[in-house]
């Protein structure tokens, strides 16, 4: 198949805004492709390519662009292909060899392939295929319930693998992509909620717990092998040690456990996220840091133990399963209560204490790997979202010369892409300040006279007064007093608040 068909899908899909719409077109177009061109579309139509980060910035490309375009088009094993090469090129001169690789590519490629190329290179696809909307495509085109989809694409991490099984195999196919120790799933993740009222309004009786402001980790062991992984879901056992020490010493023989992990000052308090995360820099001394900044794990979900899979199983009896058998001071603080008053208590505790706030937690609800649901509810403390960034300004004054002024977005699930909700420098300390402008450069997109637009890989805590309506921005809300806290590093675009969370947030 060309390209051509891959690029006029993605501009179908991006112009209707109906979720149906977009399902039928994208189905179609999986029924018409061979079996080794369903991962290269599915992947290439979700955003990202097979070969992960290929090191493609704007500067690359800019230096690549193909001053003539070509006419016949390129064919999808042609891309991959490319893409595959360009993934291998390392060492001495590789930048040089890179853009000439990445030229002979867009040289062949039609206007509009360059264009939609140029897009996926540097994280930039936003048609709205990215909100589960492939998984019921791929589930129409094979003739299978979603649910079926959405479930195998969890467990496996790769909607891409999971389509092509699907549309080869089928539902029996799909078995394959289990519980499988080593093989991390995509976390849980949560809804956020105004306070413990509503959320316990919501909710009834729920279990409530500490929200730690640590490092998302999932562990796997079998016997004395322990990995642990990362939000991302990639390996970084050897960046904790302590932790692969104390799950080797749990009890049973198999596990996987979902968790925190923190540095704690001498007295017990948290320490902010930042200092956590320097326990993840590759280039730090591991074992002088060790002692500086030594790790303490907060267990809160047990999801396979000793041969079975406790996934579907409700939370209560995980968590009964996981106290069992986790020391009492690695287990996160609990409580099941319908109780608001006692709720607001705990969160309180949890604040005093130095944490974030609190989870709630349906205590009848399975495990549902990579989704985002009503069945977790995160309670904060009030006036935080978790944006992307989407431009810069280059400051002035005492900040000339740096990246400043920071254009803030959510995402938008209903049109694709991120909508903006103002812009802040409040907050930005001259680490980050450095940090942020040799990191956006990197990332450019495009600029103007005074702004760097960078793809949208970028997350920041940013703290807020409260959210006006403004017909400054297409959003038509705008956050006042925004300031950044913190950049989430181990948070994806993906991850961000979405605008239509923002507006319940603002009642609009």
């Amino acid at each position: 198949m060309l390209l051509a068909a891959v690029v006029e899908t993605s501009r179908r899909v991006a112009d209707t805004s109906k979720r149906l719409e977009k399902v039928d077109v994208l189905a179609g177009l999986l029924r018409q492709l061979d079996p080794e061109e369903v991962e290269i579309v599915v992947a290439f139509l979700s955003g990202y390519t097979r070969q992960g980060r290929i090191g493609i910035g704007y500067a690359t490309l800019r230096a690549a662009s193909a001053e003539v375009a070509g006419t016949a088009g390129l064919e999808i094993h042609e891309v991959d292909r490319a893409l595959t090469e360009l993934a291998a090129v390392q060492g001495a001169g590789s930048e040089r060899r890179r853009s000439s690789l990445l030229h002979g590519l867009l040289a062949r490629a039609t206007v509009a392939e360059q264009r939609y190329l140029s897009g996926l290179l540097l994280g930039e696809i936003r048609q709205g295929a990215l909100e589960g909307i492939m998984h019921e495509a791929v589930a129409k085109a094979a003739g299978m319930p979603g649910a079926q989809v959405r479930r195998a694409a969890m467990l496996a991490g790769d909607i891409a693998k999971v389509a092509r099984t699907a549309l080869e195999a089928g539902a029996a196919g799909l078995a394959q992509f289990d519980v499988q120790l080593f093989r991390p799933v995509q976390p849980m993740l949560a809804q956020t909620s105004k306070d413990i009222a509503e959320a316990l309004g919501e909710l009834g009786e729920a279990a409530l717990e500490y929200k730690v402001d640590g490092a998302r980790v999932q562990v796997h062991r079998a016997g004395d092998e322990v990995r642990v992984f990362s939000r991302a879901l990639n390996d970084v056992s050897r960046a904790v040690p302590e932790i692969v020490e104390a799950v080797r010493a749990l009890p049973g023989r198999e596990l996987m456990l979902d968790g925190e992990v923190i540095s704690l000052t001498p007295e017990g308090r948290p320490q902010p996220f930042q200092v956590t995360a320097r326990r993840f820099n590759r280039k730090i001394d591991l074992e002088r840091m060790r002692k500086e900044l030594p790790l303490t794990p907060f267990w809160f979900d047990l999801m396979y133990l000793d041969g079975q899979s406790l996934l579907d199983e409700p939370q209560a009896r995980r968590f009964a399963e996981l106290a069992g058998i986790s020391p009492a001071g690695s287990l996160i603080p609990h409580l099941v209560t319908a109780d608001t008053e006692r709720g607001a208590e705990f969160f309180h505790e949890a604040l005093r204490s130095g944490h974030e706030g609190v989870m709630a937690k349906v205590v009848s609800a399975p495990y549902a790997a990579g989704a985002r649901r009503q069945n977790w509810l995160k309670i904060k403390r009030p006036h935080t979202l978790d944006l992307v960034i989407l431009a810069a300004e280059w400051g002035s004054g005492r900040r000339k010369g740096w990246l400043s002024n920071l254009h803030l977005g959510a995402r938008d699930t209903e049109k694709g892409g991120f909508a903006m909700l103002g812009k802040t420098f409040k907050g930005l300390t001259d680490d980050m300040l450095k940090w942020q402008t040799e990191e956006f450069l990197k990332a450019e997109i495009g600029r103007d006279d005074y702004t760097v637009y960078v793809a949208p890989r970028f997350v920041a805590e940013i703290a807020f007064n409260d959210i006006q309506i403004s017909p400054h921005y297409a959003s038509g809300l705008a956050l006042r007093f925004a300031r950044v806290k913190r950049y989430r590093m181990d948070k994806r675009a993906e991850d961000a608040d979405t605008l239509e969370m923002v507006r319940e947030l603002a009642g609009a």
